[in-house]
């Protein structure tokens, strides 16, 4: 779903810093080879994470859903000097891709890739994260956030990607419509959540941040 025309939107990339070369290149090769692209984070939204996180200057990231890498990669950018990212994915098949894009990046060292479900792989980190992505199955988005919550620090955040679904949660749907429904009651969820503070950036298919206050 377009939010903004295409001509503002080409605007707003037109003016927004390039990606490495390294992205464009694990950009062309995520278009070129794997299937369903467009989950990929790209050019302007990995430019906003890695503002945040540049921002937020992390120590300990984790990252729920690794896909080819790239959000990683943006992530990654914000590490203070000592800092460490862990990204999580179910998917064994991209694993070798992912890793060749870390061993090129400046972070080789810094990024740590498990490959496994986040339902089990969760409970067995003993760390306190300033920033969670969660960018992975939809459908199991509200139990990520309960498993990750106390392992954020105070002040930390958690961001959620896709919570606009291509514009659905606004929209008449089907009741099978699963999909739809879960994110409605987890953006729900987040914003009458008095532990945090949160909002809704309409960037891309939508970026939820919650700040935890307590």
């Amino acid at each position: 779903m377009e939010f903004i025309s295409q001509e503002l939107d080409d605007y707003v990339c037109d003016h927004t810093d390039i990606e490495s070369d390294l992205l464009k290149e694990l950009n062309r090769e995520t278009n070129v080879k794997v299937l369903n692209p467009r989950m990929l984070s790209g050019h302007y939204q990995g430019r906003v994470l890695s503002m945040l996180s540049k921002m937020i200057q992390p120590n300990r990231i984790l990252e729920l859903g690794t896909y080819t890498g790239y959000s990683a990669l943006c992530l990654a950018e914000g590490l203070t000097e000592n800092g460490r990212l862990i990204t999580v994915d179910v998917n064994p098949e991209l694993e070798e891709m992912v890793d060749k894009y870390i061993q090129k990046s400046p972070f080789k060292n810094q990024i740590q890739q498990i490959i496994g479900n986040g339902m089990d792989v969760i409970p067995t980190l003993n760390e306190e994260f300033d920033i969670v992505f969660i960018d992975a199955d939809k459908r199991n988005y509200a139990a990520y956030y309960d498993l990750v919550f106390d392992k954020v620090r105070k002040g930390g955040y958690i961001i959620s990607d896709n919570v606009l679904w291509s514009g659905k949660v606004v929209n008449e749907y089907e009741k099978s419509d699963l999909d739809t429904k879960i994110l409605k009651d987890f953006n729900a969820q987040l914003h009458n959540d008095p532990r945090v503070e949160n909002v809704l950036l309409p960037i891309r298919d939508g970026l939820m941040i919650v700040r935890k206050i307590q």
